[in-house]
Formats: structure tokens, C-alpha cells, sequence
């Protein structure tokens, strides 16, 4: 979707408005977001410092550990107080605000020279624990760098060159380790990931700084009477449509860079197999999942109080909402061993099935990943002339302190007992978002729920005037019992760093894979006498020329019609409206960015294994 007329309209009220006064600015909004990183920067920096004390200590000298070690912190405290400066002085002049701007890109600087440093100090000493550590930290301070510097793009380029470049070099260097260039190679493709990440978040948070300043001046004009305030309003809508479809872009642009991120992370981990080095790739992947989390739920809320989203009520069967739930949460209950059910599929609502669904899909998946025993129930009875539509799990269960504040955004609950790695902590709006969708439907939000036995969320919906609709056809596929060793996989996705690694973490699982960059070259290869059938079929939604992921899979099941062909498409998209096409063709879905662990679960589902 482009964003470009959207755009120019805010580019020409911009250029209509450039002789009225503007609202004083003390700080740059680039500064003011390079400051406030700061403290995560050193947050990370000390972390990684930590690591390589306790993964070297011992292994390397002392007046090499200790003395690489001192100047490092040295820049630690010298950036600390250097934004203990900015704190106390934000509304310096602008002279004094660019002499801060170089010393602060020194300071940056040698942190990434120091770092890569690590590289040539600490190589080589240890086993595969501490070099894989190694690399981790590095490559970890330069994803981070993503955020603090995205809007620097020489400054970034410069800082990770400082911090992998040496860091390649010294692995193609080392002629005692086995599969030095191909490990070379990966190291780099993570650096050309990292540039795309960038890249991806400078425009969007350039964009996003765009449409604030403009929103600013809009209100100091309205504030002092100088606007008109018809200009206004059609300015401010410009500027609504084009954050809309600046963040529909984004869900798609942001999460492919990540999806390619999670998929070269699970790679790493295939190469070794000490629990403490699993330990650090898994940590990668949460913060992966927690970035997931983040987009999904940021672009959510911004819909619905941008007022994107408007109730569209109509009768709507419980059968067929049940059963796209059922499609998509079925493999995580499966793979956590918990029992799903469904109760009352016969009734019928009178809501917007979209809205609901969304909600359920929130409820749901909160109530599986809080849930290590038992299961899951969502279930419809009449109540009082309506419809009370409940999500029981068998959880951890809130406190009774923490109720009354769980619709609220941002708020965490803070749990009495200690949570497992799974039970990973969003940012507090999930719930929130299930609240104002059921505010616009004007419908009646509940919550029960006793520590240690579960939780009950209730949501009361009109009763529908129509009857329910004949039952279709069973969604699910059957589950053929088969491994994945020695299986055949076929990969379409046109992103070359995405199709890598799925390619290589496929291939580290035991299955042979074929992988293909477009629709044509697919069916160029059906074509062939040849072709043998593949066990699974994993697809883009997207693909280039406007072609579909749906295209890609019913060609394949044109070339073997004599059986379904087990088909998972990947998507981007949230509100999509995928689901009726998935239980209609028979294939399941996985949302960007998709992590190992939910890739592994579903191939399991698709091949009836464990």
C-alpha cells in the first residue's frame, strides 16, 4: 500500500504553513530520541561486559581481561554522564547542543572500536561455549544499535562496521575452526540484516517524527487562533490517512527483517548443543517474540483510536468462529499438551465477527501461554436474553489486586509466583485492546479469576435473529504420523534473506527442502516430469508480481490432485481477514515474524508428530 498522497497533502500544508510561527523546540526531536536510549545502550553495554568477564575469566590474561575491561567501562561512565548532563540541560542552545552531538558520536564510536576489539583479544581461548558467546554479545549490541541509531544512518554503518567487521575477519581468519567461511558468511549476512532493520526503522520513525511535528504545529496554530478551522480539519485527516497506511506498511516492512533475525538465530543454535549457549539463542528469540508482540499490539491500538475500526454487527454463528479459532490455536495447545475444547457452536451473536474474533484470539492466547496444565475452554450459553461468550483457562490465575487494573494500558500483572520463559511479558495492552473493541460494540466486559486455578473472562453479545448456518465440512486436516527427517519441504518466498534461513534451520531439522524466489519459478518446476511431490508446502502470502501465496499452493495441488498437499502460509498482516480463505483451502497460518519454536510446532501439527 503506498503512503505517497497522504504525504504530499501533509508536505503541502507543511510548505502553506512555513511563514506561521511555530511553537519554541529546545531539543531536537532526533536528540531527544538518541538521549532517552541511552540508558537500554548502557543497560546492554554493562550485560555485555558481563559476559565476557564470566566466559573468559580465567581463559585469558589478566592484564588483558581486566585491562580491556577498564577502558570499557571508562566510556560506560563517561556516556553516563554525559547524559546526566543532557538531563539537567535539555533546553541548551543549539551551539551547545551540536558540540554535545560530537562528543556523544566519539563516545559511540569507541565503544564499537572496543568491542570489536573483543574479537581479536578473546578468539580462539575456550571452547564453543565461549566463542559462540562471543558472538552472540557482538551480534547483540548491534541489533540494538537498531534502535539508538537508526535515524544515524553513517554513524550506524560506521559502529557496526567497527563492531563485525573485525569480528568476520578474525573467524575467516582462524584456520583450527571447522567451517571458518561459511560461519564468516553468516556472520556478515546478520550484519546485512541489521542494515535492512535499520533502514526500515529510520524511515518509519522518520515518518513517525514527521507526523508529530506536524500534529504540533496543527494544535500550538489551533491554541492561538491561527488556523482555520476547516484547514485544520482537512490537515488533520491527511495526516490520520497517511499514519494509517504508514503503519499498514510498516507491519509488513518491520517484521520481515525480524522473521529473517529469528530464523538465522535457531540456525546458530543447530551448530551447537551446550545448554548454555540454547540459553543465549533462546533469549534472542524472546526478544524477538516481544518485538512481535510489540508491532501487533502498537498498530492494533493505533487503529482503533485513530477510528479505523467501526462495529459492522451482523448474525454471526458460533460454528464458524469456533472453527477458525480451532485452526489457529489448535497446534500451540497441541504442542504444550494442553486440551482445547469448544462448547456451544449451535447459538448465534449478533456482532461484528471480526471484532469478536479479534478479541477471542487475545483472550486465547493469553490463556494458553499462562496455562502448564489442563486446558483451555471457550464456550456460549444463553444468559438473560443474551449470549455470554466465555474464555476459562486453568492458569496461574491475578490476584485480586492487580483486577481491577488489567484493562489498563501499559499495566503488567505482577505475579506471586515465579513465571516460567514462556510466560513472556508484553507491554500491558493486549488487554486493553480487548476492552475497546468490546467498548465500540457497546458490549459488557468481565473478568474472574482466583491465583493458582485459572481465569474466567465473560463478554455479553446481543442474541442473533437468523438461524445458525448448516454445518460445513471438518476444517481440520487429517494428521498423517510422519517424521520430519528425510521429508520433502518446498519454500516460496521472494525476501533472499528470509528464504535462507528457513532453508537452513529446514535442513538442520533433517528435512530436504526446495526452495523457490517467485510463483513462476514454482510452477516452472511443477512443469517438469520430474518433480517429486513435497510432504509440506510453506508460502509467503506475498509474492512478486502481486501473486499470492493461495496461488502457490493450489498450483501445487493442481500437480498432485490426488491428495491435500499440508500447506502453512506466512503473512504480515493482522486484520487480513485470512481465515475464511484458510479454513476454505485447508491451510493453517503463522504471522510474522514467525519464531522457531512456532514454526516447529506447526510442522508438527501438519505431520501428526510431537
Amino acid at each position: 500500500m503506498s503512503a505517497a498522497p497522504p504525504l504530499a497533502r501533509v508536505a503541502a500544508a507543511e510548505a502553506a504553513e512555513a511563514a506561521a510561527p511555530r511553537p519554541p523546540r529546545p531539543a531536537s526531536d532526533r536528540m531527544r530520541t538518541l538521549y532517552l536510549q541511552t540508558p537500554a545502550t548502557l543497560g546492554g553495554y554493562a550485560f555485555g561486559l558481563g559476559v565476557v568477564l564470566m566466559s573468559f575469566h580465567g581463559l585469558a590474561g589478566q592484564r588483558r581481561l581486566f585491562g580491556w575491561a577498564a577502558v570499557v567501562s571508562l566510556l560506560w561512565v563517561l556516556q553516563l554522564l554525559h547524559y546526566l548532563r543532557w538531563r539537567r540541560q535539555r533546553d541548551a542552545d543549539e551551539a551547545l547542543q551540536r558540540a554535545w552531538r560530537r562528543s556523544w558520536t566519539a563516545l559511540v564510536l569507541a565503544h564499537g572500536a572496543l568491542w570489536g576489539a573483543a574479537a581479536w583479544l578473546f578468539w580462539g581461548l575456550g571452547g564453543s561455549y565461549q566463542t559462540t558467546s562471543l558472538v552472540l554479545v557482538l551480534y547483540g549490541l548491534c541489533v540494538a544499535s537498531v534502535q539508538m541509531l537508526a535515524t544515524q544512518t553513517r554513524l550506524f554503518l560506521a559502529y557496526n562496521g567497527l563492531v563485525l567487521a573485525p569480528t568476520v575477519l578474525r573467524i575467516a581468519s582462524d584456520a583450527g575452526l571447522d567451517g571458518r567461511l561459511q560461519l564468516a558468511a553468516v556472520v556478515a549476512s546478520l550484519f546485512v540484516v541489521s542494515v535492512l532493520m535499520s533502514r526500515t526503522y529510520g524511515n518509519a520513525l522518520g515518518q513517525a517524527m514527521l507526523l508529530k511535528r506536524h500534529t504540533d504545529e496543527i494544535a500550538a496554530q489551533l491554541r492561538a487562533g491561527k488556523a482555520e478551522a476547516d484547514a485544520a480539519r482537512r490537515a488533520a485527516e491527511a495526516a490520520c490517512q497517511a499514519k494509517t497506511q504508514f503503519f499498514a506498511a510498516a507491519s509488513h516492512d518491520l517484521r520481515q527483517p525480524l522473521h529473517a533475525m529469528g530464523l538465522f538465530a535457531e540456525a546458530l543454535r543447530q551448530r551447537v548443543h551446550e545448554p548454555e549457549v540454547a540459553a543465549l539463542v533462546n533469549s534472542i528469540n524472546e526478544s524477538v517474540d516481544a518485538l512481535e508482540g510489540l508491532f501487533g499490539e502498537l498498530l492494533d491500538i493505533t487503529r482503533i483510536d485513530s477510528g479505523d475500526v467501526e462495529p459492522r454487527p451482523e448474525a454471526m454463528a458460533m460454528r464458524e468462529l469456533f472453527a477458525r479459532l480451532r485452526l489457529h490455536f489448535e497446534p500451540l495447545a497441541f504442542e504444550k499438551g494442553l486440551a482445547l475444547a469448544f462448547r456451544g457452536e449451535r447459538h448465534v451473536a449478533h456482532a461484528d465477527p471480526v471484532l469478536v474474533e479479534r478479541i477471542l484470539r487475545n483472550l486465547v492466547s493469553n490463556a494458553i501461554r499462562y496455562t502448564d496444565d489442563g486446558g483451555v475452554l471457550v464456550s456460549c450459553r444463553p444468559h438473560g436474553g443474551r449470549l455470554l461468550l466465555q474464555v476459562w483457562d486453568s492458569g496461574i490465575g491475578i490476584a485480586d489486586v492487580s483486577l481491577p487494573h488489567i484493562f489498563e494500558e501499559f499495566f503488567q500483572v505482577r505475579s506471586t509466583r515465579a513465571l516460567q520463559p514462556h510466560h513472556r511479558k508484553g507491554l500491558g495492552l493486549g488487554l486493553a485492546i480487548v476492552q475497546r473493541l468490546a467498548a465500540l460494540m457497546h458490549a459488557e466486559l468481565t473478568v474472574r479469576s482466583r491465583v493458582g486455578h485459572g481465569t474466567v473472562f465473560s463478554l455479553l453479545l446481543p442474541r442473533g435473529r437468523l438461524p445458525p448456518p448448516a454445518p460445513g465440512p471438518d476444517a481440520a486436516l487429517s494428521l498423517p504420523a510422519l517424521a520430519l527427517a528425510g521429508r520433502l519441504v518446498a519454500v516460496v518466498d521472494d525476501e533472499a534473506a528470509v528464504r535462507e534461513g528457513l532453508v537452513v534451520l529446514l535442513q538442520a531439522w533433517g528435512a530436504r527442502v526446495l526452495d523457490f524466489d517467485s510463483l513462476d519459478a514454482l510452477q516452472g518446476w511443477l512443469a517438469s516430469p520430474r518433480a517429486e511431490r513435497p510432504d509440506l508446502l510453506i508460502t509467503d502470502d506475498r509474492l512478486p508480481q502481486g501473486r499470492r501465496g493461495l496461488q502457490a499452493l493450489q498450483a501445487a495441488r493442481a500437480r498432485w490432485p490426488d491428495a491435500a498437499l499440508p500447506a502453512i502460509v506466512v503473512t504480515a498482516g493482522t486484520f487480513d481477514g485470512h481465515e475464511r480463505g484458510a479454513a476454505e483451502h485447508g491451510y493453517h497460518l503463522l504471522i510474522k515474524p514467525v519464531l522457531p519454536n512456532r514454526l516447529r510446532a506447526m510442522i508438527a501439527f501438519k505431520l501428526g508428530m510431537r
